[in-house]
C-alpha cells in the first residue's frame, strides 16, 4: 500500500517538475500531491489508532492553498489573457 502511495507521490512531483508551460497544470499537480499526502496521513492515523483531527486540519490548509492558487490563476488570466509562463513580463529578465 505504501509503495503505491510513493509511486503516486513521485508521479505528481514528476508532472510538477516536467511541465513548465501552463500554470493550471502546475496547480493541478500540486493538488494531486496534496491529495496523496492526505491519504498517507489518513491511513497512518488509522493504522496507529490516533484521532483524525490532524487530517481535518491538513485538509483545511490544502483547501486554502487551492483557493489561493485559483485566485492567482484567475488574476493572471484576466491580466494577460492566458496561463502561459512565457508571456508574463514579470518572469523575464
Amino acid at each position: 500500500m505504501m509503495i503505491y502511495m510513493f509511486v503516486l507521490f513521485f508521479c505528481g512531483v514528476w508532472v510538477f517538475c516536467s511541465n513548465r508551460k501552463h500554470l493550471l497544470i502546475t496547480l493541478l499537480s500540486l493538488e494531486f500531491i496534496v491529495l496523496v499526502l492526505y491519504f498517507v496521513i489518513y491511513f497512518y492515523l488509522l493504522e496507529m489508532d490516533y484521532e483524525l483531527f490532524f487530517s481535518m486540519v491538513f485538509l483545511t490548509f490544502s483547501v486554502c492553498e487551492g483557493a489561493l492558487g485559483l485566485s492567482i490563476l484567475v488574476s493572471m488570466i484576466r491580466s494577460y489573457g492566458n496561463d502561459y509562463f512565457n508571456t508574463y513580463n514579470i518572469l523575464q529578465c
